[in-house]
């Protein structure tokens, strides 16, 4: 009667190290038993995406800002622009230079 069907030993061990156990860790949950019940995606690596405007951007071209900034005129990220490293420097100092000028409002 001493003995826990769920744990598989003595009432009265209850003592001891985590280091004593058998498994080392175990299935934390998961319904297929891997991976721990966490549901992570692994980050795509390799080549990446080719930049859609790799040119020039004017910021009197009042056009092409307004395609990369959001309707409230904020400057949208790489990730929804779709440009690279360098064409999204190339906007933003369009976009402040076009600020600065007054061709554009700095709030919407």
């Amino acid at each position: 009667m001493g003995e826990d069907r769920r744990y598989g030993r003595d009432r009265d061990d209850r003592g001891g190290d985590r280091r004593d156990r058998d498994d080392r860790g175990g299935d934390r949950g998961g319904r297929d038993g891997g991976n721990g019940g966490r549901r992570f995606r692994r980050r795509r690596t390799g080549r990446k995406r080719p930049c859609k405007d790799c040119k020039y951007v004017d910021f009197k071209d009042i056009e092409v800002l307004r395609k990369s900034c959001t309707a409230n005129w904020k400057i949208q990220s790489r990730k929804r622009n779709g440009t690279c490293s360098h064409c999204q420097g190339l906007v933003k100092a369009a976009v402040k230079r076009a600020r600065f000028m007054g061709l554009i409002p700095y709030v919407g």
